[in-house]
């Protein structure tokens, strides 16, 4: 068993701002966002604070069109996928950047939405899953980066 490894990341949050669609020059959709999960942690003195980490998630192909489509600031999703360190220059200094490379996403509840417009579509509350293909796994052939933060692949 010393072969097998597990790289999966499981979150619930929200959404830190309106998700970001590119393509890449290879055609394929790429969508990011960030995301908020908050804890409540007990302190030293005995009272209670409140404790947010951002992550980076990256949706691909469908999966990504549908978040561009369906996400907005302030919804609350459960993403599930694999976590991915790139490694870029910048200003001279190596800079290293951890984002979870979504293969999968419920949309749990929606916020900040304009007067009028539903949030009942059952649609949204689907288990959707990615369906990437074989040359998409290896996000450092896409250039869906800018130039300053283009990955290493010696990682």
């Amino acid at each position: 068993m010393a072969g097998r490894s597990l790289n999966r990341a499981t979150l619930i949050g929200n959404i830190g701002k309106d998700p970001e669609l590119r393509t890449t020059p290879n055609g394929a959709s790429v969508c990011t966002i960030r995301m908020a999960t908050t804890e409540i942690v007990k302190e030293k003195g005995g009272g209670w604070k409140e404790v947010t980490d951002w992550h980076s998630v990256v949706f691909w192909d469908r999966l990504a069109e549908i978040a561009a489509q369906h996400l907005k600031k302030g919804d609350k999703i459960f993403v599930e996928g694999k976590l991915r360190t790139r490694m870029f220059e910048r200003d001279g200094k190596t800079k290293f950047f951890t984002e979870i490379i979504a293969n999968n996403m419920i949309i749990l509840e929606k916020r900040n939405r304009q007067a009028g417009e539903s949030t009942d579509n059952p649609e949204l509350y689907v288990d959707f899953d990615s369906e990437k293909s074989e040359e998409d796994d290896n996000i450092f052939n896409d250039s869906y980066f800018t130039d300053e933060e283009k990955p290493s692949e010696n990682l």
